[in-house]
């Protein structure tokens, strides 16, 4: 077991955000595969860096599940990122058979969405919100072009109605930079147990409809839990990997056209930020309920291990091997916790959708700051900028809509 007064590697912190792989790097040089860690000041964790540790994690459920509760028992009841990772009874926080319902109930809703409908609400939408700056000349496209695209699709497709969507994204907003846990969960509730009460009433072709009448006949309490994790999956990251990488088309050569060789495609743009800094850097958190032996080391009872999703898939024992196809990294993570497959092309699809719209309308689109001006946010989850400013040459009249 590691001696207590061992030097934690704070995760939450700016600096750590401002160079994440250069942390890794040191950690690697440090300590190896198992780094101790704070997720929150006075909240020890153990982040693991090394690949196949990860996936070994991720797949004994038995050693490692992701229920919290008892962990939960020894930390303040009032810590600002406990939104994201205490219990819930949704298929992210809970273990055995308990999850197996839930984790059917969110698959089989999720099995439902139609691509096609995606990529026509993502072209619909696109023109009117690029016309509220196209004639600017300038604008922060993480906050004015990727967030209400991003959100405005995602409740398309749950069949949430734009007055509780906006409800919904405030509290959503405030559980990822960790404001006061109770005001999250109570503007969550609220506003999630309303859209049960309304599908319950008024049945529609969406998730959400189909989570109300799936034969796991979920209570109202279970669905707001559920639908609390399919936004946060839903929303964060795809705005994330998004801004992240138009950041890296807009500032790598290879993506940029040339005379001499045509620009690599989105579609490479996307598969490169996801085995190599993932919109979810470190997350899939699990709880052992003994304490034990991996690594050569003993990791403690009922303390979080973190899974570092960005350092595992830069993991330099990968070095020759592979490619970023998502076959094998975790940007989705691994195991009976990983993202549900039929989630993976919607996020994809949508991500490459919302670029492509952008860049086809404003093909000029350049960074308006040097990139080392770009501020992240800090948090121990996510990979998130604070926003991306950019330039292009103002169009004289708005676009037309489709």
């Amino acid at each position: 077991m590691r001696p207590t007064d061992i030097v934690r590697v704070p995760i939450y912190s700016p600096e750590f955000a401002a160079d994440p792989h250069g942390h890794y790097r040191r950690m690697r040089s440090e300590f190896g595969a198992l780094v101790p860690v704070e997720m929150w000041p006075g909240v020890p964790a153990t982040l693991v860096i090394n690949y196949a540790t990860a996936v070994r994690i991720l797949n004994d459920p038995f050693h490692f599940p992701a229920d919290p509760r008892l962990w939960q028992k020894t930390v303040s009841a009032d810590i600002p990122i406990l939104p994201m990772v205490e219990y819930r009874p949704n298929a992210i926080r809970t273990s055995g058979h308990e999850h197996a319902r839930y984790r059917q109930a969110v698959t089989d809703a999720l099995s439902g969405i139609d691509l096609h409908t995606v990529r026509a609400i993502v072209e619909r939408s696109a023109v009117p919100i690029i016309n509220g700056f196209a004639t600017h000349g300038r604008a922060d496209v993480l906050s004015q072009y990727a967030l209400p695209m991003v959100f405005s699709c995602f409740c398309e497709i749950l069949g949430c109605p734009p007055d509780i969507g906006q409800r919904v994204a405030a509290a959503s907003a405030a559980m990822f930079d960790g404001v006061d846990t109770a005001t999250v969960n109570a503007q969550m509730g609220e506003a999630l147990l309303d859209l049960t009460a309304l599908k319950r009433s008024y049945p529609g072709v969406d998730v959400t409809t189909r989570l109300v009448q799936h034969p796991a006949g979920l209570t109202d309490e279970e669905m707001v839990h559920q639908l609390v994790l399919l936004f946060a999956a839903g929303v964060e990251p795809p705005l994330n990997l998004i801004a992240n990488t138009l950041l890296l088309m807009m500032t790598d050569g290879r993506f940029i056209s040339a005379a001499d060789s045509p620009p690599l495609s989105t579609g490479i743009a996307i598969d490169e930020r996801l085995a190599t800094d993932p919109p979810m850097a470190n997350y899939c958190i699990t709880y052992p309920p003994q304490p034990v032996l991996i690594d050569g080391e003993w990791l403690p009872a009922h303390e979080p291990v973190i899974i570092s999703m960005a350092a595992c898939n830069t993991d330099p024992a990968l070095a020759g091997g592979g490619s970023i196809d998502n076959g094998w990294n975790l940007a989705f993570s691994s195991g009976e916790h990983a993202c549900p497959a039929a989630a993976r092309p919607y996020g994809r699809l949508l991500a490459q959708e919302v670029i492509d719209q952008l860049l086809d309308y404003l093909p000029e689109i350049g960074l308006a700051v040097p990139q080392q001006d770009l501020v992240w946010r800090p948090g121990p989850f996510h990979r998130a900028l604070t926003e991306l400013p950019v330039v292009f040459p103002p169009m004289r009249y708005p676009f037309p809509t489709p």
